[in-house]
């Protein structure tokens, strides 16, 4: 035994005799041999007492101050740390803007490996734990983390919400971790959310200003601030135009020289209040800053600029879950001439992204741009019209699911002959072209007659343009192509049109000229998707009380998601099959029959 021992001991001695024969001398050279052996030493001492596979060494989640969160697990594997920089409350979900994603396959790994936990105010030892909905990228700067409200939430009860890997610790020093630096949370409803540099001036977005709607208003209430870290006291400016939810302010004079410098800036709104007891010790209106998750984006260092000259026609849309019908509206507009799209997608989660690329690999210029603010259509709008202006001349601003319809023209003797456009491939671009010898006209508005479902109860497998076929007699609404160069500096617009400079005018088209089939009342199936959510600012909710009588609202329907009787009989006045027609006629396979966007799916 005492050998035994003895031997295992001189064993573990065995280390300590060990001997560097490195000669040590004053020479330089021998010096610096000695200095690598060493760090060569130390490295081979902790890699044998630390294997990269022992459990001593395995990584685990850190909170820091920023919320660092790091993930290590046998789906996901090891992926880069997120950071949460600001936290927003929705109706139904709650927004996190992270850190940087730069590879966007980490995408679905982020997804899968994490998830939202949330902590109460009014009772913090109460946790809830969801799985996150999704993660997509957002700006230069941040991606987006969407996480669930839970069902049983009191909604007016204030929630924070971190991020950790999926199964991970619920003890009471994991959660102090989790929420030991926690980000206020921001509300929608009152909240600068995006800013655009647009020459010597900044474009802010924000919410509950609450001006009026269709009108400008005073600006000298309004100023901007600019900076670092939300801090907003580096640089002021004041404001030189306001209406509904956009305020345009002066860039510092250090930014207009060095535009280049503002990218990624911190921008927020205040305002002054000049009335009752809402005063400082001056005498002067008590400011009041808005919330700000903004920063300043150079949109001309990261817009694709033309070699030769501008697109002559470009669409701007706006859209929530309407991926099964993109195809068949981009595809058969691109057929008449539009060149360039803009997808501003509304927090859908029905593959649109998959769509978009399957569209961009056939050679469709498509590009979809991530806009996570509700109820804000018109200003979407008017930040694409920002987005677009180094690229195109002129800009339709329809839904997906409205479609441009060019019936066979009547007699040539009318006064608005010099724009009779015939039906045909590139009959939209044609029109524009038509339109652009006129130096006035700045806008094209055309009429929108609405289909309804047309005894259908289910959606179409041919697509909108073949499956519904019968519409209200009399035209609803219209909707704009505008010339960018003509938009007036507050950017104004109602959706259905924009406000332009006082050299331009609009001009109406004639119905024999064109039309658009606004397929707006589709089966139940879609439509009580739409009535689940409006985008558009100044337009009520149907769930809402309001407007009644609107031709925003559904007549007959109320306020509930409930299928009234004969619905698919419903606004059907007039069968119109004139666009079905054309479109078999002139772009159905010969030998199929199928149409282009049909193709694809039934390979």
């Amino acid at each position: 035994m005492e050998s035994h021992h003895h031997n295992h001991l001189h064993r573990k001695r065995k280390p300590r005799n060990l001997k560097l024969h490195i000669p040590i001398s004053p020479n330089p050279s021998n010096l610096l041999l000695f200095l690598i052996s060493l760090f060569l030493l130390l490295c081979f001492i902790f890699l044998t007492r630390f294997p990269s596979g022992s459990q001593s060494f395995r990584p685990i989640l850190t909170i820091s101050r920023f919320h660092p969160l790091s993930i290590q697990d046998s789906s996901t594997g090891s992926l880069p740390p997120l950071k949460i920089e600001q936290q927003i409350s929705f109706p139904d979900h709650v927004l996190l803007l992270v850190s940087k994603i730069h590879d966007p396959s980490l995408m679905n790994s982020y997804r899968i490996g994490l998830e939202c936990v949330h902590r109460f105010v009014e009772n913090p030892t109460r946790l809830v734990v969801l799985p996150v909905l999704s993660v997509e990228d957002y700006d230069g700067w941040r991606s987006i983390v969407r996480c669930p409200v839970s069902s049983n939430t009191n909604k007016k009860s204030p929630v924070f919400v971190a991020l950790r890997r999926r199964g991970g610790s619920t003890g009471a020093e994991e959660e102090d971790r989790l929420f030991r630096h926690r980000e206020s949370m921001h509300s929608w409803e009152e909240l600068v959310y995006n800013g655009v540099i647009d020459g010597e001036t900044a474009v802010v977005f924000v919410k509950g200003l609450n001006l009026r709607p269709d009108r400008a208003s005073d600006a000298a209430q309004f100023k901007c601030h600019f900076g670092w870290s939300n801090n907003f006291n580096a640089l002021t400016t004041s404001a030189v135009t306001a209406a509904q939810e956009i305020v345009r302010c002066s860039l510092p004079r250090s930014f207009r020289n060095l535009p280049e410098k503002a990218d990624g800036v911190g921008i927020t709104i205040s305002t002054v209040a000049h009335h009752g007891k809402h005063h400082n010790n001056e005498g002067e209106g008590l400011v009041h800053y808005v919330p700000s998750v903004a920063r300043l984006s150079n949109l001309s260092d990261k817009r694709r600029r033309r070699k030769n000259k501008k697109y002559e026609l470009c669409v701007c849309t706006m859209l929530w879950n309407q991926a099964s019908s993109l195809k068949e509206w981009i595809q058969y507009h691109a057929w008449l001439g539009v060149e360039r799209w803009f997808i501003y997608d509304n927090n859908s989660d029905d593959g649109i992204k998959e769509v978009v690329e399957q569209l961009e690999q056939g050679n469709y210029n498509v590009s979809i741009h991530t806009w996570p603010w509700i109820k804000t259509q018109e200003a979407g709008f008017s930040h694409c019209a920002l987005r677009a202006k180094s690229e195109c001349k002129w800009v339709g601003f329809i839904d997906v699911d409205e479609f441009f319809y060019f019936p066979i023209p009547s007699a040539p003797n009318r006064k608005t002959s010099e724009f009779r456009v015939y039906p045909g491939r590139n009959s939209l671009q044609s029109l524009i072209t038509n339109v652009s010898h006129s130096a006035a006209i700045g806008e094209i508005r055309t009429s929108c007659h609405s289909f309804g479902p047309s005894g259908l109860n289910k959606h179409p497998s041919q697509g909108v343009t073949l499956g519904y076929t019968c519409r209200l007699q009399s035209p609803e609404r219209h909707k704009s192509i505008v010339l960018l160069d003509a938009l007036d500096e507050t950017l104004l617009t109602v959706v259905h049109h924009f406000h332009l400079k006082k050299e331009f005018t609009y001009m109406n088209l004639p119905e024999s000229t064109a039309l658009i089939n606004h397929y707006k009342y589709q089966v139940w199936e879609k439509f009580r998707a739409k009535f689940f959510r409006r985008v558009a600012t100044y337009v009520a909710d149907w769930q809402e009380n309001q407007n009644e009588g609107s031709k925003d609202r559904a007549p007959g329907l109320g306020t509930e998601a409930i299928e009234p009787p004969n619905w698919s009989h419903q606004f059907c006045e007039v069968w119109d099959t004139g666009l079905r027609d054309f479109l078999i006629a002139n772009l159905a396979d010969p030998s199929s029959g199928l149409l282009p966007w049909e193709s694809h799916d039934s390979q």
